[in-house]
């Protein structure tokens, strides 16, 4: 049977496992949360790109020229060069 220190120390010791598992939670929601936020502001910054590409092909830019310019990939450019 377990005695009144050895209980203590129990309690205690699920305490810090509850405390550690709580602190791992947070951080990884606080990590989500993160990269979260990193995938909107590139897909913003993609999306700008994109509001561009109809303007330069009226410039008489070729879909390479601007792909290049704006670092897309040329099919990303032909997308919206489709529409």
């Amino acid at each position: 049977m377990l005695g009144l220190e050895d209980s203590k120390q129990t309690r205690l010791g699920r305490e810090l496992l509850e405390e550690g598992r709580e602190e791992g939670r947070e951080e990884g929601r606080e990590e989500g949360r993160e990269e979260g936020r990193e995938e909107g502001r590139e897909e913003g910054r993609i999306e700008g790109k994109m509001q561009a590409v109809p303007a330069m092909l009226e410039r008489g830019l070729i879909i390479e020229e601007v792909a290049e310019i704006l670092e897309l990939e040329v099919e990303q450019v032909q997308q919206v060069a489709q529409l």
